[in-house]
């Protein structure tokens, strides 16, 4: 029970950091608002370092360490730079788990679309293979846009995107790949079924 709250803990840190910057760096000086959204990240540092053990998903579990990390020098620092660049840095992380999955397999769409059918045919493989290099894509144009925001545009505009846009695309990406894979490979073979369910419980 208590790591699923600070599992649930964490994920809102995350879900809702750009505009706890947005509010601390318009209420308080820089070095206040780093330390207390330092007190906000280090919960989701220690749950996701905790989880993440695997060698392919490394790099995402790296990634509330790296904004502690950032946090601490904001704070030490008094400079909001490194504050802002916490956005690129998860985007980053994300890549490099994508990516990590096209080294070393299977691709990170292969292992959702398996959840749907454990048996791939070849093309479906590489269809999974090329939606995953679409997202490591999308990763990476996520992440100039949010360093070009943190070194260029006003406080707002960089709330606005990395608090909102942002999400809304990775939402309609996520929408349109999951409904294409449901649409494109259907429902699970027979063979694939228990024979339970394959026989439609007529052996009874």
């Amino acid at each position: 029970m208590l790591g699923r709250i600070v599992q649930t803990v964490a994920a809102f840190a995350l879900l809702v950091y750009p505009i706890a910057v947005y509010v601390g760096l318009t209420h308080w000086d820089t070095r206040t608002a780093a330390l207390g959204l330092l007190v906000l990240m280090v919960p989701a540092a220690l749950a996701r370092f905790g989880k993440h053990r695997s060698s392919q998903l490394k790099a995402i579990a790296f990634v509330p360490l790296v904004t502690v990390g950032l946090l601490g020098l904001s704070a030490a620092l008094d400079d909001a730079g490194f504050v802002l660049f916490v956005p690129v840095i998860v985007n980053l992380g994300l890549l490099a788990t994508f990516v990590s999955t096209l080294r070393w397999g299977p691709s990170m769409i292969e292992r959702f679309a398996r959840l749907q059918e454990p048996e791939l045919s070849g093309a479906k493989v590489a269809w999974c293979r090329l939606w995953t290099w679409i997202w490591c894509g999308f990763f990476l144009l996520n992440a100039g846009a949010a360093a070009a925001l943190a070194l260029l545009a006003p406080l707002g505009w960089w709330t606005l995107y990395n608090g909102l846009i942002a999400y809304g695309l990775i939402g309609l990406t996520f929408a349109v790949e999951f409904v294409w894979r449901h649409l494109k490979f259907g429902r699970a073979p027979a063979e694939a079924l228990p024979a339970s369910q394959s026989s439609g419980g007529t052996n009874r």
